[in-house]
């Protein structure tokens, strides 16, 4: 008899491009991943979108202004904590270079790669654009040119997926109640939320499946 294909595990994932707390938290789930496929497990990562500025514009602004507006001059020590946070697990956050800007594009630019099943790499290119490279994630011309860098088949059409991004934005937003993000919804009912350490990203990846084991 052959042996039982191995069964694939479902992570939705619910973040924002432009959460630092969300590039951090992905940064650390796409390692613990890499480990989980390298043993020989089988994973599915969907991504729900989420809007933490929904005020904002696709023009874009310098993200500093923003913050010290919203939150006053303590935003400035928050940033560096969070940038400090972040090298440390090799991310280059440079906050006073970054253009703040609408997201709901780079969302549905993700819903786009995910046809060509290039999701994980699109999003994670899209964090890098815009806290590292100082690039308008809303700009239709810099999610082409990103979208073929990750390999996405072709570009965006107008209004595509316009709806679908919609539909998932009301879905986290006011039936699913998130309110925080991001979010890690794994399969087996485990939500584990906030830039969690690998290791707990790593351990629910395993959990239900055992058959799956580390290297030692």
């Amino acid at each position: 008899m052959a042996p039982a294909e191995t069964p694939v595990r479902r992570v939705e994932i619910v973040l924002d491009i432009i959460c630092a707390h969300s590039y951090i938290g992905y940064a650390r789930f796409t390692e613990a991943a890499r480990r989980f496929r390298a043993d020989g497990g089988r994973l599915e990562v969907t991504f729900l979108p989420f809007q933490l500025d929904q005020d904002s514009t696709s023009e874009g602004e310098p993200l500093i202004p923003v913050l010290l507006r919203k939150f006053g001059p303590d935003a400035l020590a928050s940033t560096e904590r969070v940038a400090k946070t972040a090298a440390a697990d090799g991310l280059d956050l440079r906050f006073a270079e970054v253009v703040h800007t609408q997201t709901f594009d780079a969302h549905r630019q993700i819903l786009h790669a995910a046809r060509s099943g290039r999701a994980e790499e699109m999003t994670e290119r899209l964090f890098r654009a815009y806290f590292t490279e100082g690039l308008n994630v809303a700009d239709p011309d810099v999610l082409a040119g990103l979208g073929q860098e990750v390999g996405v088949d072709k570009p965006m059409a107008d209004g595509e997926g316009t709806e679908e991004t919609r539909t998932m934005l009301e879905q986290v937003h006011h039936r699913m109640r998130v309110r925080s993000i991001p979010q890690f919804l794994f399969d087996d009912g485990t939500v584990l939320s906030g830039a969690q350490p690998v290791s707990a990203f790593e351990a629910a990846l395993r959990a239900a499946a055992p058959h799956v084991n580390a290297h030692d």
